[in-house]
């Protein structure tokens, strides 16, 4: 199967059908394990030309964007019947520095407050959680308190959908992603200069991502959040410089002419209520 990830279907998510807002890197394995679990799915995408590959997969296609603008799509056919809404689509303010992440955060609780749709997964950061000099250790009763201007439209999302009365949201905070040939070791490997040689890595892998998402569903759990990373966080250097040569690639070069700043990603919470063991390494 593509992304090299096997499905073996248990029965046992107590829905019928998932709707997957924004189908990607993350949201396209995520349909292909829930289709495989019995479920009808529906995704998103802001590409006409995916949506055959969506249909192709057995994934009903919608083209749909959403903006603080407005949503562009057939968002209430795209919503209709659907038993549990997974958000997966990223602030995009690298692209647009001007983007209002929150503001179609916003647009699309409006939609899902008239749709009838009850239960949300919403995929977040750890963006959220501000890095500091004595490497903070954050759990899921830590506020977040992120400056940068994609972390604070991320913790406003959040707010949006967490405190909304109309539907119950369960927000998964997700390290940074690898797995699937995707890995940032690829975009470090011969750069020089790079910041923080001592802060800690935290990062997941897809299949871990997806065995999170798929505990959350079957035991129906929303109104939660949870904190989702391997639980354990080498220092950027000694990691990235590992991977590197486990790649053949030129090992990356850190300054350690400034302190460093990080911070460590708690997932004792995913571990203990959702019985999450992490098999797939970072």
């Amino acid at each position: 199967m593509e992304f090299g990830i096997s499905f073996k279907s248990l029965n046992i998510i107590p829905f019928k059908n998932i709707s997957i807002l924004g189908i990607g890197w993350l949201g396209l394995p995520l349909a292909k394990m829930l289709l495989a679990e019995g479920l009808s799915v529906k995704g998103s995408t802001t590409s006409a030309d995916k949506l055959p590959l969506l249909s192709n997969a057995g994934i009903a296609g919608f083209q749909l964007k959403v903006a603080a603008e407005g949503i562009v799509g057939d968002i209430e056919a795209f919503l209709a019947l659907t038993d549990v809404l997974v958000i997966d689509f990223p602030p995009g303010l690298r692209k647009d520095p001007k983007s209002d992440y929150s503001g179609a955060i916003a647009k699309l609780g409006r939609a899902i407050e008239t749709s009838g749709v009850k239960k949300v997964i919403f995929i977040s950061s750890i963006s959220v959680y501000e890095e500091t000099e004595n490497f903070t250790i954050y759990t899921e009763d830590h506020k977040p308190n992120a400056t940068s201007a994609s972390g604070r439209e991320i913790i406003s999302a959040e707010k949006t959908l967490s405190q909304n009365p109309i539907f119950d949201t369960t927000v998964i905070r997700f390290g940074g992603l690898i797995g699937a040939g995707r890995h940032p070791v690829k975009y470090l490997a011969g750069r020089s200069g790079l910041a923080n040689p001592l802060g800690p890595v935290n990062l997941i892998h897809l299949k871990d991502c997806l065995q999170v998402i798929k505990k959350v569903l079957e035991n129906d759990i929303f109104g939660e959040e949870y904190n989702a990373v391997f639980p354990l966080n080498p220092p950027r250097e000694k990691y990235y410089s590992e991977k590197a040569c486990e790649a053949g690639l030129e090992i990356p070069e850190f300054d350690h002419s400034k302190s460093s700043v990080g911070k460590i990603i708690s997932a004792s919470k995913v571990m203990r209520e959702l019985g999450i063991e992490f098999r797939a390494g970072i």
